[in-house]
């Protein structure tokens, strides 16, 4: 990590909701460029369009430096009159991010990892429509942490004046794809995952050319990926803690043996549900166990800890 914009780390989260703050990596510009100097530190007025300011070219590749930011998930286009849209905002469907009016700018110029340690996704057994929804959560095998494709936003409060620390919003949305193999048999959509050789590709602001952006996101691949039954107490965003990811007791029949419940972005709000609800939890520090986990179906949820990554780490280094 080549710079820290974080201030108070966040503490570790194993059921994150829309609208909490989470972690992002992103690659910014240089201190004292402009944009990306951070919150309060923005320079223009009132209905400014902050994408305007982006220098481009030489110029732009010059100042970039990755650096780790809290932002809230739900994002929040610049066009937005008020920040309420965010919470219908969490996912972007991979198919469509490209185009879509909420994520096609962000697509194209503002574009972010959100680690994460794992996340939950909901099946219905036996695929009974009656039945309440099991929880699982999927994590990787080698309990490394995982890197979700994401987008960022940075929206300008007309309410608050430029030097003020509210002034400027900045919002993320987790970019979902088609779950494959076992995991499609829990639910069909998934947190798109960005592999380490792609990061640096996938965070470079001076790519904007769809067609290369698309082709970083690979078919979604379950390899390395495996999955459990937790409790059902993360049902609800007002538990938290450690208890939530540990293993459920046996359950009669394994996912196998139930079809994938069907959520897709429609019936979750626009671009969220399946593919849109999956949430951004950063992986949680070392000397800390994971925190949070994203939630893919029509709640989502991560399970994301904090890592603040350390100055003057590798370019290819996430954290």
């Amino acid at each position: 990590m080549q710079r820290d914009g974080v201030s108070e780390p966040l503490e570790p989260d194993y059921n994150v909701a829309p609208t909490k703050p989470v972690y992002a990596v992103l690659t910014g510009r240089a201190r004292g460029t402009g944009e990306h100097r951070g919150t309060g530190e923005h320079r223009g007025t009132g209905e400014h369009n902050h994408a305007d300011h982006e220098p481009g070219g030489d110029e732009q590749a010059a100042g970039q430096a990755r650096e780790l930011r809290i932002v809230r998930w739900g994002l929040v286009p610049f066009w937005a009159k008020d920040p309420s849209i965010g919470s219908r905002l969490i996912n972007a469907r991979s198919e469509t991010v490209s185009v879509k009016p909420a994520f096609r700018r962000a697509f194209a110029r503002r574009r972010c990892l959100l680690p994460a340690d794992g996340y939950y996704e909901w099946s219905r057994p036996g695929g009974d429509a009656k039945a309440a929804k099991q929880p699982y959560y999927i994590y990787r095998a080698d309990g490394a942490s995982l890197a979700f494709a994401g987008l960022y936003e940075l929206w300008r409060n007309p309410a608050f004046p430029d030097d003020h620390p509210d002034a400027w919003l900045w919002t993320t949305t987790i970019i979902t794809t088609s779950a494959p193999d076992e995991l499609g048999r829990i639910h069909d959509r998934m947190p798109m995952v960005i592999e380490p050789a792609l990061w640096a590709d996938w965070l470079d602001p001076g790519n904007s050319d769809t067609s290369d952006l698309l082709g970083l996101m690979a078919p979604a691949g379950s390899a390395g990926l495996v999955y459990r039954r937790v409790s059902t107490a993360v049902n609800s965003v007002r538990n938290n803690g450690p208890r939530l990811i540990e293993p459920a007791e046996p359950e009669p029949a394994g996912p196998e043996s139930a079809g994938p419940e069907s959520a897709g972005p429609e019936s979750a709000g626009p671009e969220s549900a399946g593919p849109e609800p999956a949430g951004p939890e950063p992986a949680g520090p070392s000397a800390e166990p994971p925190a949070r986990s994203p939630r893919l179906p029509r709640s989502p949820r991560l399970r994301s800890g904090a890592s603040r990554g350390v100055p003057g780490s590798g370019p290819d280094t996430l954290f």
